[in-house]
């Protein structure tokens, strides 16, 4: 079996390489954009032809949440556009797509679990541009499926737990906002759901009926300020940590205020059992 994961060089990326060892069944080819660009229709082809993927993880995409409010047209390409161009070369070699998508096509307004079913409503650029992929990929193709995520974080890459990390070591004070409400996603555990995603499909070739939108992200929920509290603790940082709200400390981008993600689909459908973002946090000291 063969699975294709765009993005190699991102922190997903990365994490599916860090246990693509378990799973001696599976065939990975990694590409970073230097050997696959997703916005590229016919290099895109190209690869496809060469590798004859029997899946696809797409875990290429533009990312940065604020730098997208002045940059929407790179935004929209890598989102939009290579999500569409993954879709269209996924259906013409019969490919299953997994496309990683995100909390932030909601708009935060609500105070329980979003479902798969509540209506995105994006506030910025970034959420805009996954939502829009999310749709560019429904339309074009019906094997494929959207997980949204939220807060990943993991030793790979740029990510809060990172840059809290490097906080700690550098001053003996910091803020951080308390009043966004989400919950933390190992990187890992979430390229663990893909692949797993990807198995109980190879077992069940003829079930199209889960095709479709999932939530993924570890149990329980938080603020930031207690998200970079736990990370502190659990790596015996002595740091004085203050709590603010959102509007002592303004971005470009507008996030959601609530964000926490219901898995009861994803839990259901693939048998899985969700650990909590403490516990997982903790696999990283």
């Amino acid at each position: 079996m063969v699975v294709l994961v765009t993005g190699a060089k991102g922190q997903l990326g990365q994490a599916i390489q860090s246990i693509s060892g378990d799973y001696p069944e599976v065939d990975f080819v990694f590409c970073d954009s230097s050997t696959l660009d997703i916005t590229n229709l016919e290099n895109t082809k190209a690869v496809f032809k060469q590798v004859k993927p029997q899946y696809c993880i797409n875990a290429a995409a533009y990312t940065a949440v604020d730098k997208a409010e002045s940059e929407p047209e790179k935004a929209h390409l890598i989102n939009v556009v290579g999500a569409k161009n993954l879709a269209e070369v996924c259906k013409d070699n019969n490919t299953i797509l997994l496309h990683v998508s995100t909390d932030f096509v909601f708009d935060g307004s609500k105070k329980t679990p979003y479902t798969e079913d509540d209506i995105p409503n994006p506030t910025g650029v970034y959420g805009q541009t996954k939502l829009d992929g999310e749709k560019a990929i429904q339309d074009t193709f019906d094997k494929y499926f959207i997980i949204r995520t939220s807060w990943v974080y993991s030793q790979f890459g740029n990510n809060f737990m990172k840059t809290m990390l490097r906080l700690g070591s550098e001053r003996d004070s910091l803020s951080v906002v308390n009043d966004q409400i989400g919950t933390p996603t190992n990187a890992v555990d979430l390229a663990e759901v893909l692949i797993k995603i990807i198995t109980h499909t190879e077992r069940n070739p003829s079930d199209f009926s889960k095709f479709g939108i999932y939530n993924f992200s570890n149990e329980g929920q938080c603020s930031w300020y207690d998200f970079a509290k736990k990370i502190f603790e659990i790596n015996s940082i002595k740091i004085d940590l203050q709590p603010i709200p959102t509007s002592s400390y303004p971005t470009p981008a507008q996030r959601p205020t609530y964000s926490v993600l219901d898995k009861t689909k994803i839990k259901s459908i693939f048998s899985l059992t969700i650990e909590s973002w403490e516990r997982q946090l903790m696999k990283q000291v």
